[in-house]
């Protein structure tokens, strides 16, 4: 397995990832440049049976120690013990959440990872600011993201129930899982990499996942640069913990969307969707994923659905 990097050995790597994937001085959209609408067409063709699953998670309101911050949820009307004057009346509710938690399923916009002082595409960080961000905001997805989706269980490949946190994913195990699967991860598509983290996180509870949890190493996002994916989404964090690299605490995240311009899913959970991949012998479906329209936000919940 790969180990740590050095702040120049990652730095270097930042600045391959940059300059494969460099687009031109105004694009705003990254690797989704990757999605086209023929590969849209192309991605129907994986819809066989029709059945549809979620890949988000049931959003949390308990605090624990991986949710400090959980969402708020309350009933705002009908008001506790006011009796229902009209035959017609309405429940209604607020909902809140810290949309870059470690619990609940998001997505991350271009404007969410700053480094270097500046964003994506050398956009300055000072474009976000206290009232909203105003480049790279989650609105560059407004029209959703449709594609081919491709799961790789990595648990699976080393027949296990679960990676342990702390554990890391390489480029050569993407390239093991693909040739145990038989699914190959092309242009355009949405690669989904299963960790099992949120298996474990049911059977032994939450845990501290700032200190330890299972992810991708840095080095393996150049598998990303060279199957030309188009978005890249976890069960975990996408960054393992603690990091390969020393003073850069989410270097997967630097390198997706701050080099690549690559939007990511985070938290998701494919215990549901898994089992069924194994009964149809296959690893490949239809992904949508549609964030809420948020024009100023860093991000925003999101649960995809794999179409088979």
């Amino acid at each position: 397995m790969s180990g740590a990097l050095s702040t120049e050995e990652f730095r270097a790597l930042c600045e391959r990832v940059r300059e494969r994937t460099r687009r031109g001085p105004d694009d705003r959209r990254g690797t989704l440049g990757h999605l086209t609408p023929a590969r849209v067409v192309a991605a129907t063709r994986e819809v066989l049976t029709g059945r549809t699953v979620s890949l988000g998670t049931p959003v949390d309101t308990r605090p624990g120690p991986d949710n400090p911050e959980p969402a708020r949820h309350r009933m705002t009307a009908p008001e506790p013990g006011r009796p229902l004057s009209d035959p017609l009346d309405f429940a209604r509710d607020r909902f809140a959440m810290n949309v870059h938690g470690d619990v609940d399923s998001h997505l991350d916009a271009l404007c969410h990872v700053m480094y270097d002082g500046t964003l994506y595409n050398g956009v300055p960080a000072g474009s976000v600011t206290p009232d909203g961000a105003t480049e790279l905001t989650v609105d560059v997805v407004r029209d959703g993201v449709v594609g081919r989706g491709v799961l790789l269980d990595i648990p699976r490949l080393r027949g296990v129930p679960w990676l342990e946190p702390g554990e890391q994913v390489t480029a050569a195990d993407l390239a093991a899982a693909e040739a145990a699967q038989g699914v190959h991860t092309g242009p355009g598509d949405v690669l989904l990499v299963r960790v099992g983290h949120r298996l474990r996180r049911r059977e032994h509870g939450p845990w501290n996942t700032a200190e330890a949890r299972a992810g991708l190493h840095p080095e393996a996002v150049e598998f990303l640069v060279d199957r030309r994916v188009a978005m890249l989404g976890s069960d975990g964090n996408n960054d393992a913990a603690p990091s390969a690299v020393a003073g850069v605490g989410f270097p997967v995240h630097v390198l997706t969307v701050h080099a690549m311009g690559m939007h990511l899913m985070d938290y998701l959970q494919f215990e549901e969707l898994a089992p069924v991949c194994e009964q149809e012998g296959r690893w490949s479906f239809l992904c949508a994923a549609a964030p809420l329209r948020l024009p100023d936000a860093t991000g925003s919940p999101v649960n995809p659905i794999a179409v088979l």
